[in-house]
């Protein structure tokens, strides 16, 4: 945003139409009430004073509390010196005197932690606060929270998103996000080239058969199967069948399973062997069986691993979750050739160490160390590129985290991928069509309830 900023130029024009944005969404969503604005000494600072005159032209009893004062010559000075209403000390005193605050302190790009009486005075504010840009104290590139930050009824913002109002915890302190257009031309995107994406259907288009389609040429998806956890399987392989794959078959190494896995999921196909070479050797000897997932319910064990490496050396395309990621612990090179990779944290961590706060910084460096595209899973799921690219899902409901749905998300990704789609763009479309079944069903759904919703949710 402040390279976007300096190309489009007219710094001033740009502050008014800010201010402009946030009193009118001010306005459509609060009565007239005691506000206070506190305005730190930058441009957010300069917003907030361009605000507070557009409620007081409004009629609204309304004062500024200043931090510091704008540097000389800025635009933030610029707007401060147009404003002709009533100052107020920034304090706590006054902070719980207003009826409604707006944070106008610090942006989206502040490198520090909040303390001192920046902090004390919005650690003070007990009446609705609205955020201008972010809230402070919010990092807008991670969404870590840097010392302190309100928790917003509102936050506007403008032009484009940033990264922390989707990922976690800075989503949630943002309340109703609210985006803004104050006049930036979204050309500025072509010189600026953003690789860091809100996940939606405009980043991919699902598969669609035309009337040509047979079974074959939809994609088939071999899932490794267990015999402890035969479930996760079974998940994976009716998801990936409503995802559109013509084909799926189960594989396993044992008789009791084949069995349950032909009488669980009919419409699947069933291959059985006396242990992993022989199994391993008739799935490779078909050519046509490109497309693997290896990990639900399976052991992370020597075996898995063994295969893994097989298949990865057969050039097969593989999507790694659960068991296949665990068989891998502290040896992510062992992943070098797949094609799309599904951890939880747990995974992530026993695979390339802790995220911290910086998720999509960890996914990125996780995705260039195996060349596979890395789907970090959670609320604000992070799915990056090799190349760079990266997006942050954000239409997961909280019902959706309970056990198998990671199964799910598995098979669903693997049938995008057996069906043409990029393997980015596949899982980029697996996180997003999951969220939007888990929405339609509601609260209460377990995993099971997820692949028959596919159906329904599949247009965006």
């Amino acid at each position: 945003m402040a390279q976007a900023d300096q190309i489009a130029g007219n710094g001033p024009a740009l502050m008014e139409a800010a201010g402009l944005a946030v009193a009118r969404a001010i306005l459509r969503r609060f009565r007239p009430v005691r506000t206070l604005v506190l305005a730190g000494s930058g441009n957010n600072g300069g917003d907030g004073y361009v605000l507070a005159r557009h409620l007081e032209r409004a009629g609204w009893d309304v004062a500024v509390a200043a931090l510091g004062p704008p540097r000389a010559g800025s635009d933030a000075a610029m707007a401060a010196a147009a404003w002709r209403g009533p100052m107020r000390e920034f304090s706590a005193a006054s902070a719980r005197r207003a009826g409604l605050v707006v944070d106008a302190v610090f942006g989206a790009g502040l490198t520090r932690d909040v303390d001192g009486l920046a902090c004390e005075v919005l650690q003070a504010v007990c009446a609705p606060l609205v955020a201008i840009d972010v809230p402070s104290g919010l990092c807008g590139a991670t969404g870590a929270i840097r010392g302190f930050a309100p928790q917003a009824v509102l936050t506007v913002t403008f032009f484009r998103r940033k990264p922390g109002h989707l990922l976690l915890p800075g989503r949630d302190r943002c309340g109703e996000l609210v985006l803004a257009d104050i006049g930036l031309p979204g050309k500025v995107l072509d010189r600026i080239a953003p690789l860091t994406f809100a996940n939606g259907p405009g980043l991919w288009a699902l598969p669609e058969p035309d009337a040509q389609s047979h079974k074959h040429s939809r994609g088939h998806v071999t899932i490794l199967s267990g015999e402890a956890m035969t479930g996760a399987a079974l998940l994976a392989a009716r998801a990936a069948r409503r995802a559109g794959a013509g084909l799926v078959t189960l594989a396993c190494t044992d008789a009791a399973s084949a069995a349950l896995h032909r009488l669980a999921e009919p419409g699947a196909l069933v291959l059985q062997a006396h242990g992993a070479g022989p199994l391993l050797a008739a799935l490779l000897a078909d050519a046509r069986r490109d497309v693997f997932l290896v990990g639900p319910g399976l052991p992370p064990d020597a075996t898995t691993r063994g295969m893994l490496a097989a298949l990865l050396g057969a050039g097969r395309r593989l999507v790694v979750d659960a068991g296949g990621l665990t068989a891998c612990a502290g040896t992510p090179q062992a992943l070098r050739g797949a094609a799309i990779l599904t951890p939880h944290l747990g995974e992530f961590t026993r695979l390339f160490g802790a995220p911290g706060e910086d998720r999509l910084t960890a996914a990125r460096m996780a995705a260039r160390q195996t060349g596979a595209v890395v789907l970090l899973k959670g609320s604000d799921s992070v799915i990056a590129a090799p190349d760079g690219r990266a997006a942050i899902n954000h239409n997961a409901p909280p019902w959706l985290a309970t056990g198998g749905t990671g199964d799910v998300l598995a098979g669903i990704a693997a049938a995008l991928l057996a069906q043409g789609m990029p393997a980015f763009e596949a899982a980029c479309a697996a996180c997003w069509w999951q969220g939007a079944a888990a929405r339609h069903l509601g609260p209460g759904l377990i995993a099971e309830d997820l692949p028959g919703a596919l159906a329904g949710t599949s247009a965006p």
